[in-house]
């Protein structure tokens, strides 16, 4: 609106403004709002066409992860895409579950977790390493470490009867 408006103006334009967002959040049409809200079709109509004149934000852009489909298409067809998951510098064994699919999130076993986790409880082991060398996230092994310490477990215990010296 013009910004030399008196306050009354931008106290109506802040008034039709909180409903016309209300409003497209709503899964009313305008009538049935406008019934709802007690308002004046008219006015709300006269409003909301002033809204929509004025200039949008830009949409904004989607963000992609490296190895998202952003990033595989600026290669070549022939391109290996070996350091998008997995560097190409790491020398261990392939990990025992395969990369994910573009746009699917990748599922872990009960038995896979187990063996990563009883990898990375080995005396010395690094736990980004073993992360890397899986392709998950460092905070995801250390969260199921949490989960797999938070379980109750089971100890097997053994009564002996003891004579008691007087």
């Amino acid at each position: 609106m013009r910004n030399n408006a008196s306050p009354r103006g931008r106290y109506g334009e802040a008034f039709w403004r909180v409903h016309h967002e209300a409003w497209k959040r709503s899964d009313l049409n305008q009538r049935e709002y406008c019934e709802s809200q007690s308002l004046s079709l008219k006015a709300f109509g006269n409003w909301r066409a002033k809204f929509k004149a004025e200039p949008q934000p830009a949409p904004r852009k989607l963000l992609y992860r490296r190895g998202g489909a952003s990033h595989t298409l600026s290669h070549s067809p022939g391109h290996t895409l070996s350091h998008v998951t997995y560097p190409s510098f790491d020398t261990s064994p392939a990990p025992i579950v395969p990369p994910p699919r573009a746009g699917h999130r990748r599922r872990f076993s009960e038995s896979d977790r187990c063996h990563i986790l009883a990898e990375a409880a080995k005396p010395g082991a690094s736990i980004s390493e073993i992360a890397r060398r899986y392709g998950i996230a460092r905070r995801v092994l250390c969260r199921w470490r949490q989960e797999q310490a938070a379980v109750p477990g089971f100890v097997d215990v053994e009564i002996i009867d003891r004579e008691v010296a007087p």
